[in-house]
């Protein structure tokens, strides 16, 4: 099964619509938004970023460029201004590179990189919560999941294509728990789905949404909800909150494997997005 964008609608809404409608109101909504911020609001590109933070030291994710990769990403701590500086990380057909960065204790840099306060918005600081700095280039692909965390991502350069897929849990076929794969399913790209082995899939596949998030603009994206991710331009910048709400106890699978998923990083010492230290 191959796909263009389409899929259902995905509702949008300007940035004032959203403080006024209020962040927690759309969680209870529980379904996909695109939120367009003001033009005002630019915060730091590429140079920014390498220039503010390029002494920060963060986490990069490696794995073979193949949509079908069945094993677990490897991880390192750089420098950032080494991921913006080594062209292997760009040019290297056989791998994809991601920069990943909980920079929850440091609201001064969070401001800087969107160019408002956050955490009045989404009160990020809170224990669980997180403000990711995600950086990657073109062609990075992230497979199929869901999050246990309400999310909130923001493009600040680049896009990235997203499917998005209801809640649910064996109609999407999950990997092994045993094996700290329970929040991702065994067709790793929803774009090239096996009818005759995910029949299930396929109906609810039905219910997708397709949206190609452009710099400006802040996707939201409720817990529990199946999606997947490809990096369309170069460079790609993105911040993203992660934050804890009560409506995970209405998704009991999703905190099994929450719990489970968090246990078995913990005894493998898999990276678990623990907060990157405050700046001095």
């Amino acid at each position: 099964m191959s796909t263009g964008l389409g899929g259902l609608p995905v509702p949008r809404m300007e940035f004032d619509e959203f403080v006024a409608f209020g962040r927690e109101a759309l969680i209870r909504a529980d379904v996909p938004v695109v939120i367009t911020l003001p033009e005002s609001v630019r915060g730091l590109g590429r140079a920014g970023v390498a220039e503010r933070l390029g002494d920060m030291r963060v986490t990069l994710f490696t794995e073979p460029s193949d949509k079908q990769n069945s094993q677990r990403w490897t991880t390192r701590d750089i420098p950032l201004s080494e991921f913006f500086a080594d062209e292997r990380y760009l040019t290297d057909p056989g791998t994809w590179n991601r920069i990943v960065s909980n920079i929850r204790d440091n609201p001064g840099d969070v401001n800087a990189i969107l160019g408002f306060d956050a955490e009045s918005l989404f009160d990020y600081r809170r224990s669980l919560n997180a403000a990711n700095l995600w950086i990657s280039h073109r062609g990075v692909f992230t497979q199929s999941h869901f999050d246990e965390l309400e999310n909130f991502n923001i493009a600040l350069e680049g896009r990235k294509r997203f499917v998005l897929a209801p809640p649910g849990f064996r109609e999407y076929y999950p990997r092994s728990v045993r094996h700290g794969f329970g929040d991702k399913s065994q067709a790793f790209d929803f774009d090239n789905v096996d009818a005759k082995r995910f029949p299930r899939l396929v109906a609810k596949l039905a219910e997708r949404r397709e949206l190609v998030l452009e710099p400006g603009q802040m996707l939201y994206l409720p817990l529990g909800w199946w999606h997947q991710a490809e990096s369309l331009a170069e460079m790609n910048i993105n911040m993203n909150f992660w934050l804890k709400d009560p409506k995970i106890f209405r998704r009991p699978y999703v905190l099994g494997v929450a719990l489970y998923t968090a246990a078995f990083r913990k005894l493998k010492g898999v990276y678990n997005y623990q907060p990157a230290e405050a700046n001095s």
